[in-house]
């Protein structure tokens, strides 16, 4: 089946009613720090986290009835596992989920809770694909592929027609890229109804398989690191996608690590949005510079999705604010006597900063037993206060050293 504009539209009806709308919300902080006016559109509000929901339920609807009963297969460790469990029980449709080994506990977790069987086999993705593929030899179960099945695009597609009812003056849509399967959707619906609207597609530097993809003018297979954008570490973008999203896409980015810790931080504070790195990829071209020149444009980013663990999310904020410079540490020798540790923390606290944490060490702070190393974690303004908190330690006489800031 060909996707195209008839197709996305004809989606969008398949899918009303099961799917969520989500909100598209003006974001005038975003606006303000990045010089665009900046909407973003919300998938991590569908019911299992993500965008992947329209795909999944647009597959499973078009199912004939020989093959809703025999059940469908995929292999995902992440957010399709989720969708075509959620939907699958919905409509009626046996879903198996073939997992790594490897895969969140909380996601095998959640698949079963929403119906599913789960099915963990093998190391990789790769490794559960084979497993997949074994039980629609064996079973007749139907596979629905995460990214390059026409019917998954077609339903990925209709975020592209809710846009432009949602900001009629839109100029820009910057989208996630990992299989390339939603950006191949929304490129085709928003070329199809306005071509001056660019299409701006955003991977991780650590998994930037769209872009070796058209440097070799196909899909081809690329090593992949781990990254904070894990829904977007595909190794080989899907070759329907790629067919259908490589003459779409006006401009491709690919974005590091600390900008994507720092753009799920600014989320968090600016659009209350708690989002996993897939999604946050988007502002974080901004934040890298990619977009500059869409400075006064109306601007949709795609959060794709909200699913990132508790724990990692408590380290990625930390280490935003770190790299944001509003994390300082140092380690300062203090006095080891009555009222040593106090004048060093009222001299931060006069200097405006608060103790994160503070420890003492004392065996491995040299031979003077009159001293004592004290390792002080502070949060502070910015890089240019944590500045000002130095210079008010060392002006109190209190010598520091193994000064640490991220940013500045």
């Amino acid at each position: 089946m060909p996707v195209t504009l008839d197709t996305i539209v004809a989606a969008r009806r398949r899918i009303a009613g099961g799917v969520f709308r989500t909100p598209c919300t003006e974001a005038p902080g975003l606006s303000e720090l990045v010089g665009a006016r900046v909407f973003c559109k919300l998938e991590y509000k569908q019911r299992t986290g993500s965008f992947k929901e329209r795909g999944a339920r647009n597959a499973l609807s078009l199912l004939p009835e020989d093959a809703r009963t025999r059940g469908v297969v995929a292999a995902s460790a992440g957010n399709h596992a989720l969708a075509l469990a959620w939907h699958g029980r919905d409509l009626g449709i046996p879903v198996t989920v073939v997992m790594p080994r490897t895969a969140p506990i909380v996601k095998q977790t959640r698949c079963a809770a929403y119906g599913a069987r789960v099915l963990l086999h093998g190391a990789n993705i790769g490794e559960a694909k084979e497993r997949a593929d074994e039980l629609v030899a064996s079973d007749g179960l139907t596979y629905i592929h995460g990214f390059d099945g026409a019917d998954i695009i077609a339903g990925q597609g209709t975020i592209g027609l809710e846009l432009f009812e949602e900001v009629p003056d839109l100029d820009a849509v910057v989208v996630p890229v990992g299989g390339a399967g939603l950006l191949a959707g929304v490129g085709v619906a928003i070329k199809a109804m306005r071509p001056d609207v660019r299409v701006i597609g955003v991977e991780p530097t650590r998994a930037a398989s769209f872009i070796a993809a058209m440097q070799a003018g196909g899909p081809v297979r690329v090593p992949v690191e781990p990254t904070l954008a894990d829904g977007l570490a595909v190794p080989e973008v899907g070759p329907r996608a790629f067919e259908l999203a490589k003459d779409r896409v006006d401009e491709m980015y690919a974005v590091g690590e600390e900008s994507l810790s720092l753009a799920i931080l600014r989320l968090a504070e600016m659009h209350r949005g708690v989002v996993e790195g897939g999604g946050a990829a988007t502002l974080a071209a901004f934040l890298e510079g990619h977009l500059s020149h869409l400075a006064g444009r109306t601007v949709v980013l795609l959060l794709c999705g909200g699913n990132i663990d508790p724990m990692v999310l408590s380290r990625v904020i930390e280490h935003g604010l770190a790299v944001d410079g509003r994390l300082l540490r140092f380690t300062a020798s203090i006095r080891d006597r009555p009222g040593g540790l106090q004048h060093l923390v009222t001299v931060i606290a006069d200097a405006g900063a608060s103790v994160r944490d503070i420890r003492h060490e004392r065996a491995f702070g040299g031979p003077d037993v009159s001293t004592v190393l004290v390792d002080c974690t502070l949060e502070v303004r910015d890089a240019a206060h944590g500045n000002e908190v130095q210079q008010a330690v060392r002006a109190a006489g209190i010598p520091l050293r193994c000064v640490e800031s991220a940013g500045g």
